[in-house]
């Protein structure tokens, strides 16, 4: 049973109007404010003492005093009278968008852009960058694609870390705090040792997160399993993501790659460093198309260059979806279907679904 109903009246402010979800500790649901309109409302399932419940309004709290567009924000937090009695609540901006995975999910059924991947990518960074900054530090403990909401602005997609009910302040002699979080996301060393959350432990699950954005697989198998706990995943590196994934260059797969450092020391240590280093890419690449159009616009036209041919890109097609059939000619038909967007570039919208798959190993 919910603890709120839809149509309930909250303060006489707030009308509930649908329930969107719940995890281990509180329910969310959308609300209306009768001034401020639509807004996000968690409501924590545990009842106590008024100083229990303000305990649990930490989040609110914390929330509330790391002001960024990329932190979602928070409006109100009180006590309700729920199904199962008085129970402590706050008010966050609510995101139609839903979060990191549902946006993935509904959009895109092959790899993400690298530009809108990095985009989101570096706004989480630059959110939690907030929070690691503090002193001591607040570090979140629980950054999974769940935990970021994806909506848009006046600027375009904007990306908002949010659930920060596991967030805690470090030991300001260590730096570290006790572990909590998910599974797959969370760094070896965490999952070693119960009291070695850190930073780098949100670095490594934004890195988790990159390289599931940018291949659409987790970079170390086995890491939500029992395993984990004595590290054997991370006894191998993860594939390269730019031989899962052409479109990644050399550059970012190092950011990605050295958020993943199964030694805390050699990993990125802050999530501010590694908006820094996403920053440098984007700039470094914009670069880097620049000089290539001036270079296109320069050049005399390149004899070599394959015109562009319809009949010949069906062709190439039916080709590779001959040899796409067996595991053992995979390679041979992604090369025929590359040559093939090439002939003919509007066949990309008909069969990039195909080659994400065949890319995977995957045949169809």
């Amino acid at each position: 049973m919910s603890l709120l109903e839809i149509g309930q009246k909250i303060s006489r402010n707030y009308t509930v109007e649908r329930f969107l979800g719940q995890g281990a500790f509180a329910e969310v649901y959308r609300v209306k404010h009768r001034y401020l309109g639509r807004q996000a409302m968690k409501v924590f399932k545990r009842i106590g003492t008024v100083e229990e419940i303000e305990a649990m309004l930490g989040e609110a709290i914390l929330l509330s005093k790391i002001g960024h567009p990329n932190i979602v924000r928070v409006f109100e937090a009180d006590t309700v009278t729920t199904s199962a009695g008085q129970c402590g609540f706050f008010t966050m901006e609510y995101v139609a968008g839903g979060n990191l995975h549902r946006f993935l999910t509904s959009h895109y059924s092959g790899f993400v852009p690298v530009e809108v991947a990095v985009r989101i990518l570096s706004q989480i960074c630059e959110g939690l960058a907030v929070a690691h900054s503090e002193d001591p530090p607040i570090i979140h403990r629980d950054v999974t694609p769940q935990n970021v909401l994806i909506g848009d602005d006046t600027k375009g997609l904007r990306a908002r870390v949010s659930d920060f009910g596991l967030a805690k302040r470090t030991d300001p002699l260590t730096l570290l705090a006790s572990t909590k979080g998910t599974l797959a996301f969370k760094a070896p060393e965490s999952l070693r040792d119960l009291r070695s959350d850190s930073c780098a432990g949100d670095v490594w699950a934004i890195g988790t997160i990159a390289y599931l954005v940018l291949t659409g697989k987790l970079p170390y198998e086995g890491a939500d399993g029992p395993a984990s706990f004595f590290g054997a995943p991370f006894l191998t590196k993860p594939q390269r993501p730019q031989e899962i994934n052409p479109e990644i260059d050399d550059g970012l797969a190092e950011i990605v790659l050295h958020a993943l450092e199964p030694d805390p020391a050699k990993r990125t240590p802050h999530a501010g460093a590694m908006a820094d280093e996403f920053s440098q890419w984007r700039l470094l690449r914009g670069r880097t198309k620049q000089s290539e159009r001036v270079h296109t616009f320069s050049r005399a036209p390149d004899p070599q260059v394959v015109p562009l041919d319809e009949a010949r890109g069906r062709q190439l097609v039916g080709q590779a979806l001959e040899l796409g059939r067996q595991g053992s000619t995979l390679t041979e038909a992604i090369a025929l279907l590359e040559q093939a967007f090439r002939a003919w570039p509007a066949l990309r919208a008909e069969h990039e679904r195909r080659l994400w798959l065949w890319r995977k190993g995957i045949v169809s």
